[in-house]
C-alpha cells in the first residue's frame, strides 16, 4: 500500500470509535503499524487524541481529525481520483489501440 494511500485510509476510518486492532483488521496491516502512522498523524498535527474511560478498570483512547487533517483527508482523496481516474484512461486508451490494431 502506497504511503499516501495508508495515510488516506487511515484518516478515513480514524474518527470511527475504532481501536488499533480494530483499524489493524480493517486496513490490513500490523497493530504496530496501525500505532506508528497514527503517532505520525498526531505529530503533523493531523490528529488528536483523547482518552475515555468505558468502565472503571480500562480506558480507551478516541481519535479525532483536526482541522488540518480534514483538509488533508480531502486533498489526498482529490489525489486518489485524480490517479485512479488518469488510470482509467489509460486503460480505455490501451483497449481502444487493442480494439483497432485487431
Amino acid at each position: 500500500m502506497l504511503q499516501e494511500e495508508l495515510t488516506l485510509s487511515m484518516l478515513r476510518n480514524i474518527d470511527k470509535d475504532k481501536t488499533q486492532k480494530s483499524l489493524s483488521k480493517e486496513l490490513d496491516i500490523s497493530v504496530g503499524k496501525v500505532n506508528y502512522v497514527i503517532k505520525a498523524l498526531i505529530k503533523k498535527g493531523l490528529v488528536k487524541v483523547e482518552n475515555f474511560f468505558v468502565n472503571k478498570n480500562k480506558n480507551q483512547y478516541r481519535y479525532l481529525l483536526t482541522e488540518n487533517g480534514i483538509k488533508e483527508k480531502i486533498k489526498l482523496t482529490k489525489k486518489f481520483i485524480d490517479r485512479k481516474k488518469a488510470e482509467y484512461e489509460e486503460l480505455q486508451r490501451e483497449l481502444e489501440n487493442d480494439y483497432t490494431t485487431h
